[in-house]
C-alpha cells in the first residue's frame, strides 16, 4: 500500500509529507480550511464535505449507507444520475438522439445495462455521454447539498478523481479493495464477463492513483462488522475536524 497510508482507516499526518526544501505540506483539511476561513460571528460558506469514491464494485454504496445510518447526509451521484434521466426528461431525449431509440425500453426508461456496455466499449461514446449527463448531475448535487443539513456531508461520486472534482470537497475518502475482488463482485452482481469487468476497471482511475489522492481509506475486503467499525472511526474523526474549524 502507498507509504502515506498508515492504517486501514488512515489520516495523512500533518508533517509526514515534506516536499523538497524540507517544508511540511499541510493536510487537505488545513489547505481547504484556508480557503474557507472561520470568521468570528459568521458561519462557513458551506458545510464540510467528504468526497466518497472508489473503484467499481469496491463497496461505496455500502459505506454510504453506513454513514447515512449515523445521521450523515449523503448526496449520491449515482442516485441523482437516475433522476436526471427519468422518463420524459429532456436529458433522456437528448441521450436517445445521440445513442439511438433502442436504449429506451417500452416503458420509456433508460436501458442502463445496454448503454453501459455501449459506452465502455467506445471511449468516444463514453465521452459524449459524460458531456451530456455530468453537468446535470453536478447541478443536482449542488442543489441537494445546499438543502441538506448535518455537521458534514458525504458526496458519493464514483468518478470524483477522474473528473477532477476533488476540489469541491474538503477530504477524499477512498473505499479500497483489490482488483480481483472487484472483478468477482462485478461478475456476481451484474453478470458481466471477465473481459467486460476488466474493461470497466480499465476505464477508471487506477487503484494506485486513487490511493495516492486519498486523505482517508476504508479497506473493504472483510466482514461487514469490520467495515462498520472503520466508518464509525472516521465519523468520529470528521466530527472532530468540523469542530476544530468552526469558530
Amino acid at each position: 500500500m502507498n507509504g502515506r497510508l498508515v492504517s486501514a482507516v488512515t489520516v495523512r499526518s500533518d508533517h509526514a509529507h515534506a516536499p523538497r526544501g524540507g517544508v511540511a505540506r499541510p493536510p487537505r483539511l488545513a489547505r481547504k480550511a484556508c480557503k474557507l476561513p472561520p470568521v468570528a460571528g459568521s458561519t462557513p460558506s458551506r458545510v464540510f464535505r467528504v468526497g466518497l469514491t472508489g473503484g467499481i464494485a469496491s463497496g461505496k454504496t455500502t459505506v454510504a449507507r453506513l454513514f447515512a445510518a449515523l445521521g450523515v447526509p449523503v448526496i449520491d451521484a449515482d442516485e441523482l444520475a437516475r433522476e436526471v434521466v427519468a422518463p420524459g426528461t429532456a436529458l433522456l431525449e437528448r441521450i436517445a438522439q445521440r445513442f439511438g431509440p433502442e436504449i429506451i425500453d417500452a416503458h420509456g426508461s433508460l436501458r442502463r445495462r445496454a448503454l453501459r456496455e455501449l459506452v465502455f466499449s467506445d471511449p468516444g461514446a463514453r465521452a459524449d455521454l459524460e458531456a451530456l449527463t455530468h453537468p446535470a448531475i453536478r447541478a443536482a448535487m449542488e442543489a441537494r447539498a445546499a438543502r441538506a443539513d448535518g455537521p458534514y456531508q458525504i458526496l458519493a461520486i464514483p468518478l470524483l478523481l477522474e473528473q477532477g472534482r476533488d476540489s469541491v470537497v474538503d477530504r477524499v475518502l477512498v473505499v479500497d479493495c483489490d482488483e480481483a475482488t472487484q472483478i468477482r463482485r462485478l461478475q456476481a452482481r451484474d453478470g458481466t464477463t471477465l473481459a467486460q469487468a476488466r474493461a470497466m476497471l480499465a476505464a477508471q482511475a487506477s487503484r494506485a492513483s486513487r490511493l495516492a489522492a486519498a486523505d482517508d481509506v476504508i479497506t473493504n475486503d472483510g466482514a461487514l462488522d469490520a467495515l462498520t467499525a472503520q466508518v464509525e472511526r472516521l465519523h468520529a474523526q470528521y466530527l472532530r475536524s468540523v469542530a476544530a474549524v468552526r469558530p
